[in-house]
């Protein structure tokens, strides 16, 4: 039987304490890991579906190009070589206006300049790579005003009147 909260020495309690967030951790790592495997699961589960679906829009643009090769032959009466090097050249056009926009997306990325910049704060312990800032002291905590000037004012306020 465990001695009363009283009676238990520091140690003890700090060992109890130690085990129960070791627990706690454990725990809400294997909760973690459990509900990845679910999500994960219905994430393949949606990627393959979605992957299917791709392959058959793609059969369909091969089978409605045909289509459209064709009627340029009834409609036009011109030669098949010439329908299907218009629909080819069309397509062409498209992944060419396809690549030019995606190429545009990507040179606006910021290549994570502000991750950078807020990771370099955190390992050096200075704003911006700055000069270190000294923590402030617990009289500066939650002191909103401005410094005072030597007369009685601060800075920037109207002098008194005297």
């Amino acid at each position: 039987m465990a001695a009363p909260p009283e009676e238990e020495s520091l140690g003890a309690l700090v060992a109890q304490a130690s085990h129960h967030i070791s627990t706690l951790v454990r725990s809400e790592i294997e909760l973690a890991k459990a509900e990845l495997k679910f999500d994960a699961k219905r994430v393949g589960t949606a990627a393959g579906l979605f992957g299917a679906a791709a392959f058959m829009l793609h059969l369909c643009l091969i089978l409605a190009s045909f289509a459209i090769a064709y009627g340029l032959v009834q409609m036009f009466d011109m030669m098949p070589w010439l329908a299907f090097t218009i629909v080819t050249v069309f397509y062409v056009l498209c992944a060419l206006l396809l690549v030019f926009v995606g190429y545009r997306r990507l040179k606006g990325l910021t290549k994570m300049k502000r991750t950078a910049r807020s990771l370099k704060t955190l390992k050096d312990g200075t704003p911006d790579g700055g000069p270190a800032v000294a923590p402030p002291t617990a009289g500066q905590v939650g002191h909103h005003h401005a410094p005072m000037t030597a007369g009685g004012t601060e800075p920037g306020s109207p002098r008194p009147r005297t």
